[in-house]
């Protein structure tokens, strides 16, 4: 459970000295000509991972109508209005990849790419939507608030809004909870990556090489089925479940891969991981990391059990609920969500996405 306390009282910052008419001292980049550029390689590289994850949802959204016909779309429950939704959702991620495009400049910023993708239904299809989405929002909140350029994060920050809501639209195609959560979590570069380079199958040759880490690929094999397929919902503004998807207690098959595996554009990207041997599993939902016990069943196979608890103690709200990230670790450092990042050189595999809510 994450503590939060304030570092001063309300009553000293309304006493402080004013930098300018009705405005309180402090802040950043007021009074200044913005620069909507990288003002370092660490915003080139996580502006262009930015780029990456719009390019795919882009060609995402438009393949998903294609593939399917409109008898299959209506038998799914997803009439012409919600057709031309996923269209409109794939026009906004024009101009999210035109954004950012424009601040990496037209000649450093990646083009786009072909991609394959792990689904034969409209379901599926909505499902893989909605959990592309938000790894995609969850990316970049784990690096906005690090970026060197402040004015490039005001911008991202406008488009991401726009992704969260995508990912809102698409649950609720699927039947589930719009947002069964208080808070959406942020995840690493090094994560985002992870789960975004197996479908990218190649890009252009002059495409940036991305510095980030492809680690090990980590499947849960029982993963909790949110299709409407199998569950009694189908696509509802808002539709409180009979029965859970999962609950605290409940075992969890694991199975992971070893580093060292081709993968992402071209098979270009090597997985790798520094940590030593797996102990815990990660569980990064709302503002915690909750560490649980691994039980190595095999070679490269374990299991272990979904925690529970509450994100302010009790009487507040389930801490894990909703589409979340996973992954095996050999360590439990204590890191909150501005840190996460310390947690990379422990992650033997992952994450993978649990679909929890």
């Amino acid at each position: 459970m994450l503590r939060l306390a304030l570092p001063f009282a309300l009553a000293a910052v309304t006493r402080g000295a004013f930098g300018a008419p009705y405005t309180p001292s402090g802040g950043l980049g007021f009074n200044s000509t913005p620069v909507y550029q990288p003002m370092s390689d660490f915003d080139f590289q996580s502006l262009a991972l930015a780029l990456h994850q719009e390019y795919i949802e882009l060609d995402l959204f438009h393949h998903g109508l294609a593939m399917f016909s409109d008898a299959e779309f209506e038998a799914a429950g997803l009439g012409a209005h919600d057709r031309f939704l996923i269209e409109f959702m794939a026009d906004q991620e024009v101009g999210h990849a035109t954004l950012i495009s424009n601040i990496l400049g037209p000649d450093a910023a990646p083009k786009q790419c072909n991609y394959t993708y792990p689904f034969e239904s409209v379901r599926d299809f909505v499902d893989f939507s909605q959990k592309l989405t938000r790894f995609g929002e969850s990316g970049v909140y784990g690096f906005l608030e690090h970026l060197d350029s402040r004015a490039a994060a005001s911008l991202v920050l406008e488009s991401i809004t726009t992704e969260a809501r995508q990912q809102m639209i698409f649950r609720q195609f699927e039947g589930l909870f719009p947002m069964p959560e208080w808070f959406i979590p942020g995840i690493t570069q090094s994560m985002a990556w992870t789960l975004l380079a197996p479908y990218i199958t190649s890009c252009p040759e002059n495409n940036t090489h991305l510095a980030w880490q492809n680690f090990p690929a980590l499947n849960i094999t029982n993963n909790p089925n949110a299709s409407v397929l199998t569950n009694e919902t189908g696509p509802a503004i808002t539709h409180n479940r009979s029965t859970p998807l999962s609950s605290p207690g409940m075992t969890v098959n694991l199975t992971w891969e070893n580093p060292g595996l081709a993968v992402g554009p071209n098979g270009s990207y090597t997985t790798s991981t520094s940590a030593e041997t797996p102990k815990y599993v990660a569980w990064i939902s709302q503002l915690n990391t909750t560490f649980t016990d691994l039980t190595v069943a095999g070679n490269n196979t374990g299991t272990t059990i979904q925690p529970g608890g509450q994100i302010f103690g009790n009487n507040t709200f389930s801490t894990f609920n909703g589409t979340i990230f996973i992954m095996i670790t050999d360590d439990n450092p204590y890191v909150t969500p501005f840190n996460l990042s310390m947690l990379n050189d422990h992650v033997v595999a992952g994450p993978a996405m649990y679909q929890s809510g």
